[in-house]
């Protein structure tokens, strides 16, 4: 039931302000009230003027953009104007990049700006994407005569913000020698933390440390702040260095969003041991009832392939949000249990939560695992039809996906022609991924030319192109992609693959013969793939990119990365034990075929992360059904 708009009389100034006291919290929560204020403000007019009840006015009127305009009508009207007048609707206008431009006139307009007139304009073109306009804002601030008192922490840390949102380091580098030379923000946090953020966005990693080690005072924000820019920019290690520095350090507890970052890290990483550790400690803390932390540990155990403690931590919740949901859905789509995912889709509807873009991009997924094109097409056509969420182009990769994925391409193709979106690189690259599987050489074409123009420098793309020539025999096209390759000097990058045993990860590469075992792996290969003829295995060489002897590419396939490290789990790890693989690049059809197979003859589950999806291989099956 809509609350009713209240009605005013108003014949002095006292009872203006208490009427705007009463109006400006509903006005803010409502439009509605938008008429309400419009009536104070020409009940007002009758009153004598006064800048500070105009102000007063001016600060109602633009707390809802409703009303805006009314605001704007209402400045002409205002005797004399003063900074606090055009800085309250600086900042209302600089909210929308729609109005940036009267933002701007107002701001040429003010006889005299203070700092907050400058913060507030050069953190508008920062906020809105034009950062260079900002920082050329905050020069003529430095520039213009009677500007010193506007030069202070806040101007100084938009300025940073918009170096930061350029990833311009010599801007960068110049505003951190000024606010040094003029002691801006010396004790301040903020200020700190912003020029940490700065140099680690900008690249700068090595300067970013340097700068926090240097920090007089360094809170949760700053150290988690660090520890996340280590992670971003791949050296991990340095970031769970830094991390269990903060928990050494004392005076410092990590807080959720220390927890969730380390976590992230902990699930790209695939370090399972590590993630139940920072687990472990955060059920000894309150942290342990955070939503946003949970949601990030179902995240690292679904990442690590482990669902059982991923339904652990989501049935301990007390109460599972939208976030926690999706996290269940898309960890049950990307372990290949498409079912299971499903479900608690279906779980989730009856819970009476409502699903975002997000959601449905997992259980599209889900359906394009399962091959269930109908299903995955109702729910598509359920998402703008039934919750008015606007399709995304990661939706519509989810079914290019499913339709490549069984083969469809014809409506694959058609939906690509008359999509209302963009597609994108994820989308061209489910379709690559079904030629790949249907060798389709056509599309394939398609596909990669479309991704080489959004990607031009990504060695995935020729390498997968290569390989669908490569299995039908096209091997003058396969040497055309590695000329194309060395002329353009893109490399493939080496495939590893990794697995952790006893708390130690062994890394092996293709054909390595540096691990102190080797011996033992060797042998054990020769023995299993013995076994696997015994069964009618016949290497499938269409996957060795190289125009050579049959022998020559079934030797080449056969110590591909991934098999030597399920060789050596299955030498280091307990018998019956699950063997977890994680790998840095696709898995390819041979290894899929072989590995299906030493699951059964090995009797052990063996699980594979590639750099796709999960891989559950028990008894001679995947949980993939072969589609990847």
């Amino acid at each position: 039931m809509k609350t009713k708009p209240p009605t005013f009389s108003v014949t002095t100034a006292s009872q203006l302000h208490d009427a705007i006291d009463r109006l400006l919290p509903l006005l803010r929560a409502d439009a509605a009230h938008a008429p309400a204020a419009r009536a104070l403000a020409a009940a007002a007019a009758s009153l004598p003027p006064s800048t500070l009840l105009s102000n007063r006015l001016l600060h109602l009127l633009s707390s809802h953009p409703a009303s805006l305009p009314d605001a704007l009508a209402l400045l002409p009207s205002i005797p004399c104007p003063d900074r606090c007048s055009y800085n309250t609707l600086i900042a209302a206008l600089s909210r929308s990049p729609r109005h940036l431009p009267s933002a701007r006139a107002l701001f040429d307009r003010m006889p005299h700006r203070d700092h907050f007139s400058w913060s507030a304009i050069v953190s508008a073109y920062s906020r809105h994407g034009r950062p260079l306009d900002a920082l050329a804002l905050y020069r003529r601030m430095q520039e213009e005569p009677g500007n010193a008192g506007a030069d202070n922490q806040f101007t100084a840390s938009s300025a940073l913000a918009a170096a930061t949102a350029a990833r311009c380091a010599r801007a960068g580098r110049e505003l951190h020698c000024h606010v040094s030379r003029r002691g801006i923000g010396a004790g301040d946090a903020v200020m700190w933390s912003a020029l940490v953020d700065m140099y680690a966005k900008c690249g700068r990693l090595d300067d970013a440390r340097r700068v926090f080690d240097g920090m007089p005072v360094r809170d949760v924000v700053s150290w988690t702040a660090m520890v996340e820019r280590y992670f971003d920019a791949g050296r991990g290690g340095e970031g769970f260095r830094l991390f269990l520095q903060m928990l050494r350090a004392g005076g410092v507890r990590p807080n959720e969003f220390t927890y969730a970052g380390v976590l992230r890290a902990c699930a790209g990483l695939a370090v399972e041991s590590l993630g139940r550790q920072v687990h472990g400690r955060m059920s000894k803390s309150s942290i342990g009832d955070s939503c946003f932390a949970d949601s990030a540990l179902l995240h690292m155990y679904s990442k690590c392939g482990d669902m059982a403690s991923v339904v652990r931590v989501f049935e301990g919740m007390p109460k599972a949000d939208l976030v926690s949901w999706t996290a269940m859905i898309s960890g049950y789509a990307q372990n290949g249990q498409p079912e299971e995912a499903l479900r608690y889709f279906d779980m989730f509807l009856r819970s009476g939560t409502r699903p975002d873009h997000v959601t449905f991009v997992g259980v599209l997924s889900a359906c394009a695992h399962a091959g269930l094109v109908d299903k995955g097409l109702e729910l598509f056509h359920l998402i703008e039809d039934k919750y008015g969420i606007v399709h995304t182009a990661d939706h519509y990769a989810c079914v290019i996906d499913l339709l490549s994925r069984s083969g469809q391409f014809e409506r694959a193709e058609e939906m690509i022609n008359k999509m209302a979106v963009k597609p994108n690189k994820f989308l061209w690259a489910s379709l690559l991924g079904g030629c790949r599987i249907h060798k389709n050489v056509r599309l394939a074409r398609r596909a990669a030319e479309a991704l080489f123009e959004i990607e031009p420098e990504n060695p995935a793309t020729y390498v997968t192109l290569a390989n669908i020539y490569a299995s039908v025999g096209l091997f003058d096209e396969v040497e055309g992609v590695r000329k194309i390759m060395e002329t353009k000097g893109i490399t493939k990058m080496p495939a590893s693959s990794w697995i952790e045993v006893g708390r130690r990860v062994h890394v092996f590469l293709v054909g390595d013969k540096l691990h102190p075992q080797t011996e033992e792996i060797y042998a054990l290969l020769k023995k299993l793939y013995a076994k696997m003829r015994e069964e009618g295995y016949v290497a499938d060489t269409g996957f060795v990119l190289h125009d050579v002897e049959d022998e020559q590419k079934e030797h080449d396939i056969s110590y591909h990365s991934e098999r030597l490290a399920v060789a050596f789990g299955i030498i280091a790890t307990p018998e019956g034990s699950p063997i977890k693989i994680f790998k840095n690049l696709r898995i390819c059809g041979d290894c899929h075929t072989a590995i299906k197979l030493i699951s059964r003859i090995a009797q052990r589950e063996i699980i594979v992360r590639d750099s796709n999806i999960f891989h559950h291989f028990k008894n001679g099956v995947c949980s993939c059904r072969d589609y990847w």
